[in-house]
Order: C-alpha cells, then sequence, then structure tokens
C-alpha cells in the first residue's frame, strides 16, 4: 500500500468517524516519520543514535564512533553538531532528564579530543554554552559533571586561536563555588574542590592564549586569589570531614581543598611574568588586611612563602618590592601590624637576595633604612595613652631583622657595598641635644651591625675601604656611650676572623696562647694595619677620653685591641701598639678630667693587652716583665688596677700609686731590647709624648722608635729671632716626669689645680678676653715690632751713598713707585 492510497482511506474513514480511523492513522503516521527520518541531516541522526532508548544503558559507543568518524571526515559539520547537542541537552536539563545531559557531555568531551580542525572554535562555543547551562543548574551533580568536563578541556591544546572567547562568567561562577556554604559537609567539599579546579582550568586555557580575555585584570584576581586564599584558610582538612560524616574515604578526591587550593596559587603565580606579578601579589595583601590576618602573621608567613618559592626566580625580588610598598602605605598603621609584616618580610626576603642585583640590592636596604627612620621619628596620638616606644621597638627588630636575613644571603662583595651604603646613611655628628638624630645613629648603626655578622673577612683592605673606615672611627668617637659601643661591636665582627671574639670578651690576664686561634699575618694585612694605624689608634685613644665610658665600653675597646693584636700585629707593627698602650697608662695618669674608676679600668686594660702583646708576638722577655708587674700589684695591694674591671669602691684617689705597679721605660725598654727588637736611639727618651705616633703623617712606619725620637717636632729653632722657652739640658723625659709627681704629691697636686683652672677659663671665658689675656704680655713680640727692629739694624743711608756714587741705572720699581722708596 503505498502512501497516497494510505491518504484516501484516512480522509474516508475520517468523515465516518469510526474505529478503523484510529488505527489508520497509526499507520500512516508510522510511515510519515519513517520517511521524515530518511529526509533528516545525517549529522542529526548519527547525533540521535548515539542516545540508547533506556538511559542507564549509557552511551551508544558504535554510533559514537559512527559520529566521530562523520565529524573528522566532514569538520565543516562541527558546528552544527555542536549546536544540536546544544538543544538535545538543554531540553534534558529543563526536563530533568540528568541521564541524556550526561551522555551528551561525553559526547562532546569525545568530540573535542579527536577534533582538532581550524572549524573548532565553532564546536567550542556550543560546548561552553552546555558548560554554562550546566553551572547554572541547582544540581550539584550537575555543577560537577561541568567542571569536570570544563577541566578536561583546558588541557587541550588547539591549533588556531579564538578571537571572540570569553570567560568572564567562568571566572565568576567557579570563584562563587570555591565558597559553597552546603549544610552536607561533603557536598560542601566536592563544590569546592570543583570549583577550584574550575579556577585552575580557567588559568590554564587564557594564561597561554594572549587573544582570549585577558585573566590577569583586577577584575578577575580580585574574584580567583581571594577564593583560593579563603579556602586555604578556613577549609577544614579531608580527614576531618571524613570524620563527621561516617563516609568512606573512596567517596572523596584525592586530595583536600587546602592542598588543591594552594596548587592553583602555585600555578597561578609561576605562570606570572614580570607585569603580572603584582596582579596576584595585590588581592593577596587586600585579603590579608579585610579579615585581619596579620596578627597572627602564621596565615600570611605561609602565603608569602607560597609565592616565593613558587615564583619564577627573576622576579623573586618583586614580592618583596611589593610588601615593602604596602608596608609603606600602612605607615599610619598599628605597631603591631607593621611588626607583623616586617616579620613576615624578614622571613622571605632571603628567597629574593640570591636573584637581587644591582640596584635592587640598594633599593631594598634603602626602602628598610627609611622605615627605620620614620618609625625613629613617629609619635603615637595623644589619645591613645601609648608612650613612644609601645610596639616600635619591636618593629624596629624586626626591620633590622629583615635586613640581616637580606644581607645574609648575598655575596661578600654586595655585603661590603650595603655596609659602605648603611655606613653614608649614619648621621655623622660629634653630639647632639636632638633625641631623634641619636636614634636614628643608633638604629642605622645596629642596622650595620646585623649585616656585619653575615660578613666573613679574608683581607682587611677588602673589608674596610677608606671611606667606609673613615666613618666608622669618625663614628667611634661620638659623645653617646652606647653608640660607641655599636661601632666597636661592629669592628669586633669584622676583624674576628677565628673567632677569638667571645674568649676576648673581657679583660683578663689569665690567658695562654693554647686559648687563641692565631694565625701568622699576612703581608697584605701589615700593609693595611701599617697604612690605617694611626687613624685607627687615634680614634680608640679618643674614645677612651669619654668622661661616659662605661665598663662594657672599656671592655669593648680591650676587646677591640687584642683582635687588632692578634689579627694584624707583626714585628713590623708592634712598637706602634706599645707605644698605643703606653698612651692610655699615661692618660690614667695624666687626665684630670676622668673618674678615679675609669683610671682603673684603663689600667686594668693596659696591663692585659700588653700581657696579650707579648703572648702572641713569642716576646718571652717582655711576657716575664708584665708578669712581674702584675704580681708587684697584687702584693702592694693595688688589685684595683687589675682586671676584672668593676667599681672598687674601696679605693678613694689615684693620684698616689705604689712603686713598680705601672709599665716603666727603663725595663721595658730592657725587655723588647731582650726579645731581639732594636730600640736604641742616639739621643732624647724612646717613648715620646703621647700622639708621637701621628705628629708626622710623612713618616714611615716601619715599627722603630729611632725614627721617632729622632725627628725635632719643634719648629721654633727654624724661625728666626725666636728662642726655646726651656733650657736644652733640661730633662723632659717621661720618666723625669713621673719621678716629679710621684716624689713629691703636692707639687701633683698644685699642677692638676692649675690644669683644672686653665681649662676653666678657657670653657667660660669669651673669645674677646681670650685675645686679650694671650697678647697683653706680648706687644713685644708682635709682628710689627719684630719688623722694626730689623729695618732698624740696617744701615740704609750707607746704602744709598753707595748708589750713588755707582753709575748703575736707577731700577725700574723706583722710576714708577717712588713714594714706596722715599726715606
Amino acid at each position: 500500500m503505498n502512501i497516497n492510497r494510505l491518504a484516501e482511506e484516512y480522509v474516508v474513514m475520517r468523515k465516518k468517524n469510526s474505529w478503523q480511523y484510529i488505527i489508520l492513522s497509526l499507520k500512516v503516521k508510522k510511515r510519515c516519520s519513517s520517511c521524515l527520518s530518511r529526509m533528516r541531516p545525517r549529522y542529526k541522526r548519527l547525533v540521535d543514535n548515539i542516545f540508547p532508548s533506556v538511559p542507564q544503558d549509557g552511551l551508544v559507543k558504535n554510533n559514537m564512533e559512527k559520529l566521530t568518524f562523520y565529524a573528522l571526515s566532514s569538520p565543516e559539520k562541527l558546528d552544527r553538531i555542536g549546536e544540536y547537542l546544544f538543544q538535545k541537552a538543554s531540553r534534558d536539563i529543563s526536563r530533568k532528564r540528568n541521564e541524556f545531559v550526561m551522555i551528551a557531555m561525553e559526547a562532546m568531551d569525545q568530540l573535542l579530543v579527536a577534533c582538532h580542525a581550524q572549524t573548532l572554535n565553532l564546536f567550542v562555543e556550543s560546548y561552553l554554552r552546555i558548560v554554562q547551562k550546566l553551572l547554572e543548574s541547582s544540581e550539584p551533580s550537575l555543577q560537577i559533571l561541568a567542571t569536570q568536563s570544563f577541566v578536561r578541556f583546558s588541557n587541550i591544546e588547539e591549533d588556531t586561536p579564538s578571537y571572540h572567547r570569553r570567560y568572564d562568567f567562568f571566572v565568576s561562577k567557579f570563584s562563587s563555588m570555591c565558597h559553597n556554604n552546603n549544610p552536607n559537609l561533603v557536598t560542601m567539599e566536592m563544590i569546592r574542590m570543583a570549583g577550584i579546579k574550575g579556577i585552575q582550568g580557567v588559568i590554564r586555557k587564557t594564561v597561554s592564549d594572549d587573544l582570549v580575555e585577558n585573566i590577569w585584570e583586577p577584575v578577575h584576581m580580585d574574584k580567583i586569589v581571594p577564593s583560593l586564599l579563603f579556602n586555604m584558610h578556613t577549609m577544614k582538612s579531608k580527614t576531618d570531614i571524613v570524620v563527621e560524616s561516617g563516609i568512606s574515604e573512596e567517596v572523596n578526591d584525592k586530595t583536600d581543598s587546602f592542598s588543591l587550593a594552594e596548587s592553583c596559587l602555585r600555578e597561578l603565580i609561576g605562570r606570572a611574568s614580570f607585569g603580572h606579578v603584582k596582579s596576584v601579589i595585590r588581592p593577596v595583601l587586600k585579603h590579608l588586611d579585610a579579615h585581619h590576618m596579620w596578627v597572627p602573621n602564621v596565615f600570611a608567613t605561609q602565603c608569602f612563602r607560597i609565592l616565593m618559592f613558587s615564583i619564577q626566580s627573576q622576579y623573586s625580588y618583586a614580592v618583596v618590592e611589593t610588601l615593602m610598598t604596602h608596608l609603606d602605605e600602612n605607615g599610619n598603621a598599628s605597631p603591631k601590624i607593621r611588626t607583623s609584616i616586617a616579620d613576615v618580610l624578614s622571613k622571605i626576603i632571603a628567597i629574593a637576595a640570591n636573584e637581587s642585583v644591582g640596584p635592587t640590592v640598594l633599593e631594598i636596604i634603602n626602602s628598610l633604612l627609611t622605615n627605620l627612620r620614620t618609625s625613629v621619628t613617629r609619635r603615637p596620638p595623644s589619645n591613645t595613652g601609648l608612650s613612644e616606644s609601645d610596639g616600635e621597638n619591636e618593629y624596629r627588630e624586626a626591620l633590622i631583622h629583615a635586613l640581616g636575613e637580606f644581607a645574609a644571603h648575598l655575596p661578600d662583595y654586595q655585603k661590603i657595598e650595603i655596609m659602605m651604603f648603611i655606613m653614608s646613611k649614619v648621621p655623622q655628628f660629634k653630639s647632639s641635644n636632638n633625641p631623634n638624630d641619636l636614634h636614628v645613629q643608633r638604629m642605622c648603626l645596629k642596622s650595620l651591625l646585623m649585616v656585619s655578622t653575615k660578613y666573613s673577612s679574608v683581607q682587611m683592605n677588602a673589608t674596610f675601604p677608606q671611606s667606609f673606615l673613615d666613618l666608622l672611627l669618625k663614628t667611634l668617637t661620638a659623645s653617646e656611650d652606647e653608640i660607641r659601643f655599636i661601632v666597636l661591636r661592629i669592628l669586633h665582627t669584622l676583624l674576628d676572623r677565628h673567632n677569638n671574639a667571645s674568649k676576648l670578651s673581657k679583660a683578663t690576664v689569665n690567658i695562654t696562647k693554647s686559648e687563641i686561634n692565631l694565625e701568622k699575618c699576612s703581608r697584605s694585612d701589615t700593609i693595611f694595619i701599617r697604612k690605617h694605624a694611626q687613624d685607627i689608634y687615634v680614634s680608640i685613644y679618643e674614645s677612651l677620653e669619654m668622661t661616659n665610658n662605661t665598663v662594657e665600653n672599656v671592655e669593648a675597646v680591650y676587646t677591640t685591641l687584642a683582635l687588632i693584636c692578634i689579627e694584624l700585629l707583626s714585628e713590623e707593627t708592634v712598637l706602634d701598639f706599645i707605644r698605643l698602650i703606653l698612651s692610655i697608662q699615661e692618660l690614667a695618669i695624666t687626665n684630670a678630667v676622668l673618674s678615679t674608676q675609669q683610671k682603673f679600668h684603663l689600667h686594668g686594660l693596659v696591663i692585659s693587652i700588653m700581657l696579650l702583646v707579648a703572648i702572641v708576638t713569642d716576646l718571652h722577655p717582655l711576657k716575664d716583665y708584665v708578669e712581674k708587674v702584675i704580681e708587684q700589684r697584687k702584693l702592694l695591694s693595688a688589685t684595683h688596677l687589675l682586671p676584672e674591671l668593676s667599681v672598687h669602691n674601696e679605693v678613694k684617689s689615684s693620684s698616689l700609686l705604689p712603686a713598680g705597679v705601672l709599665i716603666e721605660e727603663p725595663e721595658l725598654t730592657e725587655a723588647l731590647k731582650a726579645s731581639g727588637i732594636d730600640i736604641t736611639t742616639e739621643t732624647g727618651p724612646v717613648l715620646a709624648h703621647r700622639r708621637s705616633w701621628v705628629e708626622n703623617t710623612n713618616m714611615s712606619m716601619k715599627g722603630s722608635f729611632t725614627d721617632l725620637s729622632n725627628l725635632d717636632l719643634d719648629s721654633v729653632n727654624s724661625t728666626p729671632a725666636m728662642q726655646r722657652r726651656f733650657s736644652p739640658n733640661e730633662d723632659l723625659s717621661f720618666e723625669a716626669m713621673k719621678r716629679s709627681l710621684l716624689d713629691n704629691p703636692v707639687v701633683r697636686v698644685e699642677q692638676n689645680t692649675r690644669q683644672t683652672q686653665l681649662c676653666d677659663m678657657f670653657r667660660n671665658t669669651s673669645f674677646q678676653d681670650l685675645v686679650a689675656i694671650s697678647t697683653a704680655s706680648k706687644d713685644e713680640e708682635s709682628l710689627h715690632s719684630k719688623i722694626t727692629d730689623v729695618f732698624n739694624k740696617v744701615d740704609i743711608s750707607n746704602k744709598l751713598s753707595a748708589v750713588e756714587t755707582t753709575n748703575q741705572p736707577i731700577p725700574i720699581y723706583e722710576t714708577l713707585f717712588p713714594e714706596l722708596f722715599a726715606f
């Protein structure tokens, strides 16, 4: 029966309205549908055939292979296949037929993997519409299904770039899934993990394709980064969820949301270029600020360590720079917050140190020093009731610690540059009444001390460049005792190459050579000490002249001198060092300003260093003599002149010293001669006055007293008509002066009184009065009177007559300037 006859019978039966009409209509409908199906496009028939009659049977694999072969053979049909699959999946979603939806997604996934044609972009558009449709549903299973499919899609490398594809919806949706709060803990965990995986897929798909939407824009980063941090901070571990829910472990994924979020954050920062690093760091800082996660800073430290270890190494310093900028922006925040930020900085800055070069190093150091100076000058609000030091000290210590950690991982040559840079930032002044200036100087020196502890000295000429040494020694003579103490500690760390500083922290006369790590002084070190000994010794001497020196200061000077003795002394330079020691002893005897206790400390310092010199240089006669002096001090109850340095309340005066308790010049000379050191002189004393080692800067320092003793440092003889004010036969040796002081205490008291009065006069009298006093009795010695005497002695009339009698022409200057030669 053909179709025409069926149609005629259908019309007749419809008019009769009989039961046969129903049977015939079914036959017609079946035959028409069969014909219509043959007329439908092939791609639709192939798509329809992949769906089974019963959804539980799953995808029909044989028909799926036919559909895949058709798509590969006719790639221009891909976009239509995708559109048709989207229509069927949308209809199934609306009818809640989730099984058929899953079959459609599986077919989509297989087509994506199999096809790489240029027209795949149009098929992807249909695919993404299906994924978006699933994500918009309220079914967690469909959301997870869409996420899994999208992750598989993100791993596919497309042959052609896309020009109009956007992922802003996926970023927003996946980020919201990361904050899911489903009451079922298992469902919540699964949805959150799906959201994190989706974000990871978006990152992979967009970072490598420059033509798609820029994922690094703030509108996207402000959603992605906080979502990851939220899961890293708040989500419970998988074990806790399993215990609370009572389900088996197979239900969960292999990882928990915390680990997955951390992995995603690592991948995100690892793919960031230099221009995009700050795009990731800024949302991190915003999140920590908004949720008050700086105090305590455990999570903040963890986040930044993850960033530092995941970023490309050449960009790591950009993280440090951004964090330091954030610290500057929080200058008005509470000290606890700033301290926490600085602490995080100190824990990550070492990671960036290895990759920082050139100006970057100094830029970081300068920023840290700027924050230190700002902290010193900061004043708390008056209504807070806080003192200036509340929290600020911890903040400053954190900055100094960060500076030290940064310097510790730099090469030595950069550490020297950093120390020179810091030293150039230290305010240079002898004294200041401004407490902020002193505090800035103190903080900068503490920073320098921290860097110096990370440096290992090899050669002193490399450790102490000229400009650095000059500034350091200049600061050593500052009026503040704490500042001098810090400078001495810096010298300890830089001089100590053999770990002897801890053994020499206190002055002692009970040290042996076996306790010290010794190494022969190299030629370069000998040249260094010969070149710079004058400046170093003068600075140390002037620091000991300060009246506010404490026991700690004197002991620090002892450690400095001891390290110089161990590291730098040789037979060529030992005599100048001994001269410094004797000058310190003379300072303890003659200075009228130092207290009695300070003089006792200097005597203990002198005897300890002199003994150490004898031990280090193996001068046994000198050692025997020093030990003899030590025993003499013990026998004559002068133990207050020995270490340990302390306050000696039982001794009231230092003007009377028993004979034999000081280091005497004749005995010292004999000991040095016995040790094989030639110090013989033709005339004058062996030891000149206390500043003799710096009187002549052009003098060659060869370690011999002969060169110094033969020098006539008084320039009076070179001036005509000037006479010395003392007899050449007068004995002005050190020994003669000491005998005059020890033999006649009354004279000593009178001299001290006169010296005190003279000091008071020059301190309190105005300049005009001092000029009048100094010139009142010297009119006859003025320049005018001397010139008059000279001209009076010349017989001018005889010279004029002699000129007239000769035929010599008159000089031109007398012709041009006759008024100057009129007599």
